[in-house]
């Protein structure tokens, strides 16, 4: 049966930071200290519903994959030079609604985040060249927070049953993974890391302003997960979150007015 103690997972216990990493990630945003650059464009998404492959459970949390042989998914625009192949997406949450992203705003803590991992293909022949050389990746960061019923993450939150263990995967039909960013496009974006191993300082992160809202039900269906494979003792996916790094000598820039206390409502 499942162990109630949250297992702390073994990613989480290794090196909290790479040896002389100046510019790891996940970072706490402050709100008054992120920097409006007015060239910074919007950011343009397009991705094909069609080159979503199949969903499937690392062992630390659920990844969905996209076909990136070709432009079809991919970002530009925004603080990039130049065209990211989308390569995959996949969610980090808490055992409790009180946390589970891995970036917070002003300290506070969203119950989940979603990652969109874009690869550098103009610059690199693949993901795995990108992921160790300087502006390899670029990551979408989105906010989920609790409210109503999103519809296209439901399709995603079906298919969990069938990858509850370790290394299992399942198809997937046709996804748009546009659908789960929020209406408006605002963003922070900051020079940082992978989150989990190898930690590389090669990825430019756009963190959207806005959260999105889950039901309560489909977040509580990522906890159905495990760390476990079949036939382990059973060990509840849950907590997969790096802790907070420091800032550094870096700065966050914002694609929107940070001074503007009226916005700041919109944080929460």
């Amino acid at each position: 049966k499942t162990s109630v103690l949250y297992q702390v997972h073994p990613l989480r216990t290794g090196p909290v930071s790479v040896p002389g990493g100046t510019r790891q990630s996940p970072i706490n945003i402050q709100w008054k200290d992120s920097i409006y650059d007015p060239r910074l464009k919007p950011l343009r998404v397009s991705y094909d519903a069609v080159s979503c492959l199949y969903v499937w459970n690392t062992g630390y949390l659920f990844q969905v994959e996209f076909d990136d042989v070709t432009e079809a998914s991919g970002i530009s625009g925004g603080p990039l030079e130049n065209h990211y192949r989308l390569k995959q997406f996949h969610f980090h949450w808490g055992a409790v609604n009180e946390g589970g992203s891995e970036h917070t705003v002003d300290g506070h803590a969203y119950p989940a985040e979603l990652h969109l991992v874009h690869w550098n293909s103009v610059k690199y022949r693949n993901y795995k060249e990108a992921v160790v050389g300087e502006n390899g990746l670029a990551v979408i960061g989105v906010f989920l927070k609790l409210g109503v019923h999103h519809q296209t993450l439901q399709s995603l939150v079906d298919i969990l049953p069938k990858i509850k263990h370790k290394d299992a995967r399942a198809a997937m039909g046709p996804f748009d993974p546009s659908s789960l960013l929020p209406a408006c496009r605002d963003y922070w974006t900051y020079a940082g890391s992978l989150t989990t191993p190898p930690l590389t300082e090669s990825v430019t992160w756009i963190i959207q302003k806005e959260p999105v809202e889950v039901a309560p039900s489909q977040l509580s269906a990522f906890r159905t997960l495990l760390f476990s494979a079949l036939g382990e003792e059973e060990k509840m996916m849950v907590n997969n979150y790096r802790p907070l790094q420091p800032l550094m000598n870096r700065k966050v820039w914002a694609s929107f007015q940070t001074t503007n206390e009226g916005t700041r409502s919109l944080r929460r």
